[in-house]
């Protein structure tokens, strides 16, 4: 107690202004790079650096703790070529005008439905489509590779998206709670030697995404009208309208026994 109110005696206008400015620089970067893969890169940086520091300083570890000061100037190098992408990104965030403004809300029951009324509907006309549902892991590096629409999500703008005709048909559409922030993203292919031989690319595309990220892919296969569904790196296949209702309602408000639930059925309906 001594320490903080000797601490609180030294604090001047000038300190507080310093703090401030310190924390102001943290939060415009962490503000830059949301939305990004780059969080979660970061968030594995500093914990290595944390247990880095951690194990040296607790157990005297004087070469460790010499490695460590010494790499600390590599690292700041490293950093800007490592989140070279993010980094740009982010910056043409900013000087958007509005980004600063922008604000997100939430209404996932009614998302729900509509994405499912909208791909039990392209089922039935065997409209080829893939969707992906953003979740806590950003994909605006997948968004910039698309169409930037940031509509709202409805059925017919889905439908209109995905007929054959249109210029936006091929690649993915990306869902942002309840907004379409883009359609014909390009998303990475899956290499995984248990996928079947059978599938396309759309299905391919749905398990790359989901490897790396927690979104949850759906598809409908342009030769069968089957609808899929992806989620961890993994793919449920033939459901319906109404299994795919549920099954989106519990993969977005996922209770403790998601995963377990999706080990155990994630094969059975392949």
């Amino acid at each position: 107690m001594s320490t903080i109110a000797e601490l609180l005696a030294h604090l001047t206008i000038s300190s507080i202004l310093d703090i401030l400015l310190v924390a102001l620089v943290f939060y415009g970067l962490f503000y830059l790079i949301q939305g990004t893969r780059a969080v979660q890169l970061l968030r594995g940086i500093l914990l290595v650096i944390f247990l880095a520091v951690l194990a040296s300083n607790l157990f005297q570890l004087t070469a460790f703790s010499w490695l460590i000061r010494n790499s600390v100037p590599a690292l700041l190098v490293a950093i800007p070529v490592i989140f070279q992408p993010e980094l740009r990104r982010a910056l043409e965030r900013l000087g958007r005008p509005g980004s600063l403004l922008a604000r997100r809300s939430s209404s996932t029951a009614q998302i729900v439905s509509t994405i499912s009324r909208s791909v039990g509907e392209l089922a039935k006309n065997r409209s080829g489509a893939l969707i992906v549902l953003e979740g806590r892991t950003g994909l605006q590096d997948f968004v910039d590779t698309g169409t930037v629409l940031d509509a709202r999500a409805s059925a017919d703008l889905l439908l209109s998206i995905f007929y054959k005709n249109t210029a936006l048909h091929d690649g993915a559409v990306i869902i942002r709670e309840e907004r379409v922030a883009a359609a014909a993203c390009m998303l990475p292919l899956s290499e995984s030697p248990s996928l079947e031989r059978d599938l396309g690319t759309r299905h391919r595309a749905a398990v790359g995404v989901t490897e790396g990220t927690d979104a949850i892919a759906i598809v409908v296969s342009e030769e069968t009208g089957a609808i899929s569904v992806a989620y961890n790196g993994r793919l449920v296949r033939r459901l319906d309208e109404g299994e795919l209702n549920r099954l989106l309602h519990r993969l977005y408000h996922p209770p403790n026994t998601v995963e377990h639930w999706w080990s155990h059925n994630g094969s059975e309906k392949r």
